[in-house]
């Protein structure tokens, strides 16, 4: 039995080695037999999902700052390399045909990329791609629906400042208590606890005193309230300089200070209105200004160089409702302390030169400036060829005259000795001041602006000849006669009693609500009314905060910015500077880079257009 086994296997294994038998055919395999079967049929139209193409997506930028992406076909290395693989034969797959497997090799025609792609992302009508991806994915996405439309145009309506939270607003809570007075010691109703509570409370503070500690002026509190407070200022002061490194600002809480020292007075402000250090230092400059006003530089130096602890309060007694005035200014917001510029009255090119020719016929030979002030806006100034006044020293004039109300309480003429340190701080000029009194009589206008409120229209005639009185006063009479010969002072105060332009009158459907135009070659601005959207006290501050911080930025040390857009809750501002002009404006939360950009085009044309209306140009020159 083994050995038929054996047998057996033997016989097998010589069965096989025989080269004239062979093993019977195998049956076809399944998938040969599909596709044989299939040869007949057409091609399924249906492709792959799973499939990846390659694509390069490349970003466009359009003039009005949106950003287009799109796709575009390999380069043609790729393309190349395609090519070959689909020229060359296909590696052996031991017979497999990957196709029956339901995918395709790399040399696909590149026809079908377009339909691959569109499985990246579903298109469920509530799934949006990324901004970067909707144009290529889905261009017709990008157009908005005419309810979408018009949700856009009403919520571009939104004004400045409207949406403010709660939260937001304490720091302006009491702002309209900002400017009332602290009650004395001696008042019955308070005690110092209540005083100074007050005093602590108020956002913003000015102080002066000597390099010996003596208070000189403060805008909030008497002296028996403060005296302590300036004590440690003056030793934090005067601790620097001994270490010969001048404290030029310091942080405490929310609050800013700032330290400007001139020979032996120091001026502090101390600030939680949001300010940068450059602007309350050129605040303080103009307090100091207007210091060498009253005393000029070689009475001041005098003063404290017999006497170091002299009190100063006594040379300045009476002109503390200047500082205050001034000061005042500075808390509630000046434009033209913020652009260092001038607002001139709109009039006619042709009627400005007929005002300077009536004051250039009428010149006194001691004249050396001669102005004519509406409102608080300058209407003509003639001037000496080679000499031209300082914004800052008009500033002081323009303060005197209309924001302390002493003189012009005072109506008729006046004679004033007054020092202009930008011009000459060595020295007095003498300024001779006649108010005109009344309303034009064509006047149909009701003044609703409150700058455009303050009408008073003066002459104001300036020489360094102290006896020159009667001169300039018959000079005087001879400009007021020539000019109502010719119905130019009603002009004049017609144009005073009329309010400032609407922003919508400068550029209709433009959503702009406030803007500031600074001239920089004639250092002139101007703006539009402040009615109504900021007509209030608040609304006054916010919008030169806003407007303080575009120039901060601007304007900052090693910054080199042209164009600067901001966007916030409250506000949507626009900053532009160029050599030529300073471009400010605010508009509402919702408003578009474009729409603003367009609007201040807008802007600048009209500002380009009515130059010589808004601006002196020159003046007149003798």
């Amino acid at each position: 039995m083994g050995n038929e086994e054996a047998g057996s296997l033997l016989g097998v294994g010589a069965g096989a080695g025989r080269s004239d038998e062979r093993p019977p055919p195998l049956p076809p395999r399944p998938s040969q037999l599909s596709m044989s079967k299939s040869k007949d049929r057409p091609p399924l139209q249906s492709k792959p999902t799973t499939a990846l193409s390659s694509m390069t997506i490349q970003t466009l930028s359009f003039p009005d700052g949106s950003r287009g992406t799109f796709s575009t076909p390999t380069d043609s290395a790729a393309d190349s390399a395609t090519a070959n693989a689909a020229a060359s034969p296909s590696p052996p797959t031991d017979d497999h045909d990957v196709s029956a497997m339901g995918l395709h090799t790399i040399s696909t025609p590149r026809k079908q990329d377009t339909d691959e792609s569109m499985s990246v992302m579903s298109m469920a009508p509530t799934l949006r791609p990324p901004g970067d991806l909707e144009s290529l994915l889905v261009e017709d996405m990008a157009k908005k629906s005419p309810a979408w439309v018009l949700l856009r145009s009403q919520s571009a309506a939104v004004l400045p400042f409207e949406t403010i939270r709660a939260e937001q607003s304490t720091m302006f809570t009491g702002f309209e208590r900002e400017f009332d007075d602290i009650p004395d010691e001696s008042a019955a109703d308070g005690n110092d606890a209540d005083r100074l509570r007050l005093w602590k409370s108020k956002l913003k503070h000015y102080m002066i005193l000597s390099s010996a500690g003596k208070p000189i002026y403060s805008r909030h509190g008497d002296l028996a309230l403060i005296n302590s407070s300036m004590g440690v200022v003056q030793t934090i002061i005067s601790f620097y300089e001994g270490a010969k490194s001048p404290l030029l600002g310091f942080t405490a809480g929310d609050a800013r200070f700032v330290i400007v020292t001139e020979g032996p007075l120091y001026f502090v402000a101390i600030s939680r209105l949001g300010e940068s250090d450059s602007q309350l230092r050129a605040q303080l400059n103009a307090l100091y200004m207007q210091i060498l006003s009253t005393l000029t530089l070689p009475g001041l130096t005098n003063i404290f160089a017999h006497r170091p602890s002299t009190d100063l309060r006594r040379p300045l007694q009476g002109t503390e409702t200047l500082l205050s005035s001034l000061a005042d200014s500075f808390t509630k917001g000046s434009p033209s302390a913020l652009l260092g510029a001038l607002e001139c009255l709109k009039l006619r090119k042709s009627h400005r030169l007929s005002i300077n020719n009536a004051f250039l016929k009428a010149r006194a030979d001691s004249l050396l400036y001669g102005l004519i002030v509406a409102g608080g806006r300058l209407v003509s100034v003639i001037r000496p060829r080679r000499h031209s006044l300082h914004p800052s020293d008009l500033q002081l004039i323009f303060n005197m005259l209309f924001e302390s109300g002493g003189i012009k309480a005072a109506g008729g003429e006046n004679w004033i000795p007054l020092c202009l340190p930008a011009f000459n701080n060595q020295g007095y000029l003498y300024m001779y001041v006649s108010f005109l009194d009344g309303r034009p009589a064509d006047s149909a206008h009701t003044t609703t602006d409150s700058a455009a409120a303050n009408d008073a229209t003066a002459i104001i005639l300036i020489s360094p000849d102290k006896e020159s009185f009667f001169a300039l006063q018959k000079m005087r009479d001879d400009v007021v006669t020539e000019l109502k010969k010719k119905g130019h002072l009603d002009l004049i105060k017609a144009a005073a009693n009329k309010s400032r332009p609407l922003v919508t009158e400068i550029a209709p459907s433009t959503q702009i609500s406030h803007f500031l135009f600074k001239s920089r070659a004639n250092v002139q601005f101007c703006m539009p009314s402040l009615q109504s959207t900021f007509s209030s006290l608040i609304s006054h501050r916010r919008l030169m905060s806003l407007y303080s911080h575009l120039h901060a930025a601007m304007h900052a040390r090693h910054s080199h910015l042209k164009v600067l857009h901001c966007v916030s809750d409250e506000a949507t501002s626009l900053a532009w500077v160029t050599p030529i002009f300073e471009f400010y404006c605010v508009a509402g939360p919702n408003t578009s880079r474009t729409v603003m950009t367009q609007g201040a085009n807008k802007i600048m044309q009209w500002a380009k257009r009515e130059e010589e209306r808004l601006f002196i140009i020159g003046g007149g020159v003798f």
